[in-house]
């Protein structure tokens, strides 16, 4: 690798820490601006919830912009309105203003996520895709990690403002790092007229669904409002399908994008398994504070096991993947995940921490290796002038299944007896979800697996061993 490249990686990776950071550093920080504001968490919650809302449904129209109008260009745009709403959070005199400020860092972030993708796929030849993959989510599970410990660490030294305050300088030095590395990049010149009326159609769409989820829960399924807005998704999507038929070339998702087979596994895939990682992400610190009696900060660093364990796997998944090809690590990966998952199921109320540390280990070797690999194996699948455009709908489809899947787990968590028997049933189901997307990695995920590599491997392993 050259000097460039090696520079390049390491201004990806501190752009993913800005978007991955701030995604779990402020769940700790929901009891401290409730307290501040003398509001209720239905409302803090969309302190959290707002950004997450937004960032869904605007990714892939971000993911489309910056193919059209160059990666780097989107990112320093996006990386501008996060940063300056973060200042503006930071100083927010309630919560509505609050509220706003982390709509519009959602809009940064859905313009931030999707140009990172493009641009480390872009910076490095197909050869070493999957180094790429495993740098980006390698970086973000650091991020993910992290988070609740420097949310948590600022909010009990000097305040929850000073969450959205770091978000400056770390946004400010990854623009410049960014600018002063990565060269300006070719747009596709292939749709340069923007599709309004299939951005309006998929934003309503999602908008509706994600809300439904979001409340379904809480309001049951069968609620009108809940039924109301599956309805409104519906429709949204079905008038996005009509609309992105007519736009031809001029589509936001075009044809060749949806529709190449191992693009579409791939998304599949993704769907079920974020679904299994959502819930040990929720329902895990709900057994350790509920159930062991952690304190919120305690919760997060009890999941440091399954989250650095992600982190490190991702950094290893990526050589792994360009010497054996996408079918065997993204299938490890889910293999990883079913054997974790079903694990973790087997905790009952005598369960202790340490009863808990092997299943999030394994776990998190599985998201590891699934999600870098799975990733590389979509984007890679599909023409580079649309990179940013398809690592958005992967990423979308990771929103998606952890919605559907935190919805459908809920469901089955309190309609349990128990909290851990709720898990336990919960989470076999998700085993089972995850033998499913083996299924799909095995039928529809290309690339043979290198036997005489693995061979070499394993043959090397056992001389040093």
């Amino acid at each position: 690798m050259t000097r460039q490249e090696y520079l390049g990686l390491f201004a990806m990776g501190v752009a993913v820490l800005v978007v991955a950071n701030d995604f779990t550093a402020l769940s700790v920080a929901i009891p401290a601006i409730e307290k501040a504001f003398t509001i209720d968490l239905t409302t803090a919650q969309w302190v959290i919830n707002g950004y997450a809302m937004v960032f869904g449904v605007l990714i892939v129209t971000g993911g489309r912009l910056a193919d059209m109008f160059g990666r780097r260009n989107a990112f320093m745009v996006g990386a501008a309105i996060f940063a300056v709403f973060s200042v503006i959070g930071g100083f927010a005199p309630d919560i509505w203003v609050l509220l706003a400020a982390r709509f519009v860092m959602g809009v940064g972030g859905a313009m931030m996520w999707p140009a990172i993708l493009g641009m480390t796929y872009a910076l490095l030849p197909e050869k070493r895709a999957g180094l790429a993959g495993g740098v980006i989510l390698g970086a973000a599970g650091f991020g993910n990690a992290v988070g609740p410990l420097i949310g948590g660490g600022l909010t009990d030294s000097i305040g929850w403002r000073w969450i959205f305050f770091l978000n400056l300088p770390v946004a400010a030095f990854a623009m410049l790092v960014i600018f002063r590395v990565v060269g300006k990049d070719t747009p596709d010149r292939s749709g340069q007229k923007i599709d309004y009326p299939g951005i309006a159609a998929l934003s309503v769409g999602i908008l509706g669904f994600l809300l439904a989820l979001d409340e379904g829960s809480d309001r049951g399924w069968t609620d009108p409002l809940i039924l109301g807005l599956f309805g409104l998704g519906a429709a949204g999507m079905i008038a996005f399908a009509l609309v992105e038929r007519r736009a031809g070339d001029m589509a936001l998702v075009p044809a060749d994008v949806i529709g190449n087979r191992q693009f579409a596994a791939a998304c599949l895939a993704t769907l079920m398994m974020s679904a299994i990682f959502f819930a040990a992400l929720v329902f895990l610190p709900q057994f350790m504070t509920k159930q062991l009696g952690f304190s919120a900060v305690g919760a997060g660093a009890g999941l440091l096991p399954m989250m650095a364990t992600f982190a490190l796997t991702s950094f290893v998944a990526g050589p792994l993947y360009s010497r054996l090809g996408p079918k065997l690590i993204v299938g490890a990966g889910a293999v990883c995940l079913a054997v974790g998952i079903f694990t973790l199921s087997l905790l009952t109320a005598e369960t202790g921490y340490d009863g808990l540390v092997p299943g999030m280990v394994v776990l998190g070797i599985g998201v590891g290796l699934f999600y870098s690999s799975v990733t590389t194996a979509g984007i890679t699948a599909i023409d580079k002038a649309k990179s940013s455009l398809a690592g958005a709908i992967l990423y979308m489809a990771q929103i998606a299944g952890g919605s559907v899947g935190l919805g459908l787990n809920t469901a089955l968590v309190v309609t349990a007896a128990s909290l851990p028997e709720g898990i336990g049933i919960a989470f076999k189901v998700n085993a089972a979800l995850a033998v499913c997307g083996f299924v799909i990695v095995v039928l529809f995920i290309g690339g043979k697996v290198d036997r005489a590599r693995l061979a070499a491997m394993i043959h090397h392993h056992r001389a040093h061993a």
